[in-house]
């Protein structure tokens, strides 16, 4: 199923902008923006998004912490949830997949492939595959 509503949280204007552009005009995606993991966290819950897209590393909160807090939320365990990130260590993929994370798009990621990457990790969720990690070169 396509995600109608995405909530794309980063602490960067510029990256928020962009993906908005790609998520809307593109992708056709309802796009929330959160500039942070606690204005994430209130925004889900006052939204219920249907794919939630979200940095790594934000003031505040970082993105894991975000995810294992919005998975102790009611009605949140199921939304997948994708970070966009350039923190692509193996130890860092494996605690991101252990939080729950669907998978990784790796920045700087190419506003053209955007909903591509979406796609192919929402895709490999539903197909029955492991937790993908998107990680372009």
């Amino acid at each position: 199923m396509q995600p109608q509503k995405v909530l794309f949280v980063d602490d960067d204007p510029n990256i928020r902008r962009i993906a908005q552009i790609v998520l809307s005009n593109i992708g056709k995606y309802d796009v929330l923006l959160a500039c942070c993991g606690s204005d994430a966290l209130s925004l889900a819950q006052q939204t219920k998004p249907d794919l939630i897209l979200m940095d790594v590393m934000m003031p505040d909160m970082d993105g894991p912490t975000t995810l294992v807090k919005l998975r102790e939320m009611n009605g949140f365990n199921e939304v997948p949830v994708i970070f966009v990130t350039a923190k692509v260590q193996k130890h860092e993929l494996h605690i991101y997949t252990q939080n729950g994370a669907l998978g990784v798009i790796t920045k700087p990621f190419d506003p053209m492939n955007l909903c591509a990457d979406i796609d192919a990790l929402l895709h490999s969720s539903v197909s029955g595959g492991q937790p993908n990690m998107k990680v372009q070169c």
